[in-house]
């Protein structure tokens, strides 16, 4: 069993070992299975949902608000939220893993959320009447400490995780940091990014389904 180290870098350090001092005789190969397979798999199968499940999001926000501009407004949040993730992995020295994926659709999925809540808003102040300047300055200072808040709550939960050294701690680090990672910069785009692109996107008449 691996201690200390995640899968993957252990399976390619042994692989460059068994190149370097292994002859293989002909008609003979190794493969490397286990968790190490499992994993291989594992991270086709995700990268085959992902992209369908991004498609689904934004084919709801469409239908939620019927306008493909505020729902692109909105999946705005998934790029800024997983470059989060990705420099959260980069500056730990972390590789992709799987926990590290069900940790990025976590993200999306909190990044999405924030982001739908702060345009509902908007519009429904828009349907309201108020000006569009206003409609935007007033919910951008109303969904700041929701934002805030939600988003130091759930970095101070994943925070034990992303520091432990117990056993296991191997597949939860990833998790807890991507999150951590992505919420900071999602975080950002949803209290800063939003509020001053928002009057770009947003349609001349609302939707009283917004």
């Amino acid at each position: 069993n691996v201690r200390g180290r995640d899968v993957v870098r252990f399976v390619a350090d042994a692989q460059r070992a068994v190149e370097q001092q292994v002859s293989m005789p002909a008609g003979y190969e190794i493969r490397w299975g286990g968790d190490f397979e499992n994993l291989q798999s594992a991270s086709q199968r995700l990268l085959l949902i992902t992209p369908i499940v991004l498609l689904l999001i934004f084919l709801l926000l469409h239908t939620s608000f019927g306008s493909p501009r505020l729902a692109l407004l909105i999946f705005l949040a998934v790029p800024m939220a997983a470059s989060g993730g990705v420099f959260a992995l980069m500056l730990r020295g972390m590789p992709f893993s799987i926990s590290a994926g069900v940790g990025f659709i976590a993200l999306f999925g909190v990044a999405v959320l924030n982001g739908l809540v702060w345009v509902s808003a908007a519009e429904h102040l828009r349907l309201r009447g108020v000006p569009l300047d206003e409609a935007t300055r007033e919910t951008a200072i109303a969904r700041l400490r929701p934002v805030l808040m939600t988003a130091m709550v759930a970095s101070l939960g994943f925070l034990p995780m992303a520091m432990s050294t117990s056993d296991g701690a191997e597949m939860q680090k990833p998790l807890a940091s991507v999150v951590i990672g992505g919420l900071i910069t999602s975080t950002l785009l949803t209290s800063l990014v939003v509020p001053a692109i928002y009057p770009w996107f947003a349609p001349k008449e609302v939707s009283p389904d917004a």
